[in-house]
């Protein structure tokens, strides 16, 4: 297949980002990456902007890099709890999805977070503290702290109460009055 060198304007998954020189199908240059504008064929014009293309791509990295950096700050400051419904016996009815923890990022910090970029190998079901890494950036990853609780939490009251009833059991079934 015959193929030819271009260089690229912008991010392309899976090819490139921008100012890269990558050689490409023909068809896949003429009919999709020139007509968009994601590609210049390489010339003696296009290879004096690459420069300018080398500018462009290491000031938007940096700008990234920064804010990825104020983000993972800002989220590290975060103190969040979630409620986690459990039984009397401590099990969870439920658990805490990495979508459920994105939807409460968003509202806390104004800004949506992908919840592919959050490490979460499997839905938490336990209560306690935990943390949840956060692949912002190449570079940068950010620890979310946050503690999951249950709403009703165990009482001594409630301890005391099934001691009564047995009590009651004990006496033996009730005379009917005729």
């Amino acid at each position: 297949m015959p193929s030819t060198q271009i260089i690229l304007t912008e991010n392309v998954p899976g090819l490139g980002a921008e100012a890269d020189v990558v050689k490409v199908r023909r068809g896949y240059a003429r009919n999709f990456l020139l007509p968009t504008g994601k590609a210049h064929e390489v010339t003696k014009r296009t290879l004096r902007t690459l420069d300018a293309l080398k500018a462009k791509r290491a000031e938007r990295e940096a700008r990234e890099l920064n804010e990825a950096e104020e983000l993972s700050r800002r989220i590290g400051k975060l103190k969040v709890t979630f409620m986690l419904q459990t039984g009397e016996t401590g099990k969870a009815f439920g658990s805490i999805t990495a979508n459920d923890i994105a939807e409460r990022l968003k509202q806390e910090l104004g800004r949506e977070i992908d919840r592919h970029l959050l490490v979460l190998e499997h839905p938490i079901k336990t209560t306690g503290e935990q943390e949840v890494p956060i692949k912002l950036h190449h570079d940068v990853t950010a620890k979310f702290k946050f503690n999951v609780k249950s709403p009703e939490e165990p009482k001594a009251e409630t301890a005391a109460a099934p001691e009564e009833a047995h009590t009651e059991k004990s006496r033996g079934p009730r005379k009917r009055a005729k």
